[in-house]
């Protein structure tokens, strides 16, 4: 404790106690609602996505798991990164840090949904989604959180796979059975992840230096940063264009992943070419990454938009 005052830290809560007035908002926000409400379309887009009729109760039950699921896991993680979350100016105020709510019931918490998301899923479609839903929550939960995220700069690259995951479950509870389509939805979102959280680290740079995370930018330099943001924008764009060349979509679809991908490289390239000093730190306060981040948020949903009107579409003109 000493030592972190010493350093210019602010000494840790106290977890195991949380104040009085705890208020459902704070239980809400371990859930990372602002995370998991593009991870739960997603999972909705490929639950729609799939071929033949499901019932809208069914329906509505198993988007509830992957939301339930998703939330579960943001709290598992949030309980894991505790003492570092407290030394951190942008997380320093989420419910443990800021002593509302304790570490042992976010824990239980955590757990708890987990296991109730799972065995609803299970009941409500079939075994497939259950367990890529519980693969899914591990992933992230464990092998993320636990273990990549502290101990490579590639844990953002690696540790996309447990937010891509939710279209695959979507398809997988509407089929009971897995195709290239889904498979497709999941490499969009694990190639999307990537340059939408180094753009993210290149202005928080600090924020992680301080908790002794090893982003890539305090690893590796925010110039190589910048070129890794670039390449994987190019490379998610090729990707996007999968399901075209394929004739898994239509012309919609096309034309809005061409341009929501050259928008993103467009983004990409200001990033790279920012004002910027010999390391290549920012001169203007990272405000192309600033952009980049904002677009990259747009740019998922409005694909996977354009993904399922054009689904709608070639539906309707069949």
């Amino acid at each position: 404790m000493s030592g972190a005052v010493a350093e210019g830290r602010p000494a840790r809560p106290r977890f195991e106690t949380a104040r009085v007035g705890t208020k459902a908002h704070d239980w809400v926000q371990l859930l990372k609602p602002r995370v998991i409400s593009l991870v739960v379309f997603t999972g909705a887009a490929g639950l729609f996505m799939a071929p033949g009729h499901m019932n809208p109760v069914i329906a509505a039950v198993s988007i509830l798991c992957i939301c339930l699921a998703s939330g579960a896991a943001g709290a598992i993680n949030m309980w894991y990164d505790r003492d570092i979350d407290i030394v951190m100016q942008r997380t320093a105020t989420r419910p443990i840090p800021g002593g509302r709510i304790p570490a042992d019931g976010t824990l239980a918490y955590g757990l708890g949904l987990s296991v109730f998301s799972v065995a609803l899923m299970w009941l409500a479609t079939n075994a497939l989604a259950a367990g890529i839903l519980a693969f899914s929550i591990f992933f992230y939960a464990v092998i993320y959180t636990m273990w990549l995220k502290r101990s490579t700069p590639q844990n953002i690259v690696i540790g996309g796979a447990a937010g891509a995951f939710p279209p695959m479950i979507g398809w997988a509870a509407a089929t009971g059975s897995m195709s290239v389509m889904p498979i497709v939805m999941f490499a969009i979102v694990f190639l999307w992840t990537p340059p939408h959280f180094w753009s993210l680290s290149l202005y928080a740079c600090k924020d992680y230096g301080r908790a002794g995370i090893p982003m890539l930018p305090v690893v590796k330099g925010a110039r190589h940063t910048r070129w890794q943001i670039l390449i994987y924008t190019v490379l998610l764009l090729a990707v996007s264009l999968v399901p075209s060349f394929l004739r898994l979509s239509g012309p919609l679809y096309t034309v809005t992943a061409l341009a929501l991908g050259l928008g993103f490289i467009a983004c990409a390239v200001r990033v790279l070419r920012e004002k910027q000093d010999a390391g290549g730190v920012s001169l203007n306060g990272d405000k192309a990454a600033r952009v980049s981040f904002r677009f990259s948020l747009a740019y998922l949903f409005l694909l996977f938009c354009g993904l399922l009107a054009d689904h709608a579409l070639m539906g309707w003109l069949s």
